[in-house]
């Protein structure tokens, strides 16, 4: 079930782009494989387990068995509701571009339907060599879509896009080769955890690129300005959370030491982030600014959440990262309805755009109004968990997140009041219409999405992990240590180091010459007693 979830989009780009498609028909076609794609992710959820806290429907097949590398995917609860928001927007966002009448239809829609397989493949592999290879496949896409099908300013956009992404990518790639060396294998359900900071801030360097956090924030404006408005929701919402599935699955759960010791920079980082982005959203002339810097702020909220290392953090985390996928994907989609009407996306030329419109002031005001996180929405949920998880690890997160969420309610206001209210804008004609039917067809959906969500969020914070305990899920199932074969070979190499065990007796750190440490459970260990025949190897550096 696993791999068709990605092998249908692929299938369906590589038919789009070999048939002999009209416009209408690529467009159908393609549009019809997006809906496939979500009907196929509904009957995975049926089928999911969500009491259960390990890889569920997954698939194993050796790729390079010499090298530990397999094709290996499985879902966790986390990764399934991601994988359902980003079909879900990736479906209104081929709808919105066939609505359009995009010019190149059968490229255009093949590099959509690749983007969606790339994207379930991130969030579905359970090797990193694996998720290294569908992580860079979203961007080819990316790069495309935008450069091609962009605004007068897309060259630039695309280069610094590409410039950022790069290196972000170069850093990943080394992280991973030599994560996978040191572990003996590259698979991530098999894998112990590290303790190299290295490695760690090398994840984190990529991840941080790929959100963006601030201040590796630098292609945002210019990628979000310049891209179609549907590029920008699947940018916005959904690749982004690519990120967050990497802070989560690898460098939070392989790397509990580092996380531990650089979780301060992190928050600061994060917090930063959140001000600057509200602040510069509040400030941005333009719809798109506007929600591109609010979605720099929400980044920053949801790493705050991951990095706060406990449960209601990771809820939050995960619930608002789903929320934001959503509520960006729609923001972004009526504003590219906005500017088709009245020509302009500046706020200053725009207003009195609820006058005649009643379809386009309910479904922007709903939207608006979740994303203020008024008490009842799915946001103000994401949110308060947040604030609740950072809280824990200080006062003075929480406060700065609360007010920044401030912040927020003040640009959002903002954007509604200069969009509908106020006086009608030079560039609102009376002839623009209000929203249509087919307008209607994607923007309903995602809105429901939303209320649904408002209604029981608790849909995703209460299964998102096993069992409800995000804790355990990341030291046992995600972060298994020493828990296969492959890994246990390498028992008596970690023994030249110093055995340290912990004062319960539960775990054991071993301390290497170099400096890494990996605190492993005691029972994947042998008896204390027998330790003693590890003694000529660690008398150097001394047993317990």
């Amino acid at each position: 079930m696993t791999t068709a979830l990605i092998v249908l989009p692929f299938g369906g780009a590589l038919f789009v782009w070999l048939l002999p498609w009209s416009r209408y028909w690529a467009g159908s076609f393609g549009l019809l494989v997006a809906l496939a794609e979500v009907g196929l992710w509904i009957e995975t959820l049926v089928r999911f387990d969500f009491s259960r806290p390990g890889p569920q429907l997954d698939q194993k097949t050796s790729w390079f068995g010499d090298l530990g590398i397999s094709y290996h995917v499985g879902l966790y609860g986390f990764s399934l509701w991601l994988i359902g928001m980003s079909v879900v927007v990736m479906a209104a966002s081929m709808a919105y571009a066939f609505w359009t009448g995009r010019e190149r239809a059968r490229a255009y829609f093949g590099l959509q339907l690749f983007l969606t397989g790339a994207i379930v493949g991130v969030f579905a592999a359970q090797d990193l060599l694996l998720f290294y290879a569908f992580f860079e496949a979203m961007l080819i896409p990316l790069y495309v879509l935008v450069g091609v099908w962009g605004g007068p300013g897309r060259l630039g956009a695309t280069l610094k896009f590409v410039i950022y992404t790069m290196a972000g990518s170069l850093l990943m790639l080394a992280a991973v080769i030599v994560l996978g060396i040191q572990q003996g294998t590259f698979d991530l359900v098999n894998s112990g955890t590290s303790g190299s900071t290295w490695i760690f801030l090398g994840f984190v360097a990529a991840f941080a690129v790929k959100a963006p956090l601030f201040p590796f924030h630098g292609w945002l404006p210019d990628a979000y300005r310049e891209a179609p408005p549907e590029v920008s929701a699947v940018l916005s919402g959904v690749v982004s959370k690519a990120a967050v599935y990497g802070l989560l699955r690898i460098a939070i759960a392989k790397f509990p030491g580092p996380t531990h010791d650089v979780r301060v920079p992190i928050l600061v980082f994060a917090a930063i982030g959140l001000v600057y982005g509200s602040l510069v959203a509040f400030r941005a002339p333009d719809l798109r600014g506007v929600i591109a810097y609010s979605s720099l702020a929400q980044m920053g909220l949801i790493v705050l959440g991951l990095f706060a290392n406990n449960s209601l953090g990771f809820d939050g985390a995960i619930l608002q990262s789903v929320n934001h996928g959503l509520l960006s994907a729609t923001l972004f989609l009526l504003a590219g309805g906005i500017e088709r009407r009245a020509a302009t996306g500046e706020l200053s030329r725009l207003g009195g755009m609820a006058r005649g419109r009643p379809v386009l002031a309910t479904v922007l005001m709903t939207t608006g109004i979740i994303a203020l996180a008024v008490p009842g929405s799915s946001a103000f949920a994401g949110e308060f968990l947040i604030l609740a998880g950072v809280f824990q690890q200080g006062w003075v997160w929480a406060v700065i997140g609360a007010g920044a969420i401030v912040l927020a309610a003040m640009y959002m206001l903002r954007l509604i009041s200069a969009v509908l209210h106020r006086e009608v804008g030079p560039a609102v004609s009376d002839a623009a219409l209000d929203l249509r039917p087919a307008e209607l067809g994607f923007l309903v959906p995602l809105v429901a999405c939303l209320l649904a969500l408002s209604a029981w969020p608790a849909a995703i914070s209460h299964r998102a992990f096993g069992g409800d305990q995000p804790n355990e899920v990341l030291a046992s199932s995600l972060a298994p240590t020493l828990a296969s074969p492959p890994v246990r070979r390498r028992l008596v190499l970690v023994t030249t180091g110093r055995l340290v065990p912990s004062p319960d007796g539960k775990t054991v750190t071993v301390v290497e010459q170099d400096g890494t440490r990996v605190t492993i459970p005691s029972a994947n260990f042998p008896p204390v007693q027998s330790w003693t025949r590890y003694a000529p190897i660690a008398s150097a550096w001394g047993t317990p």
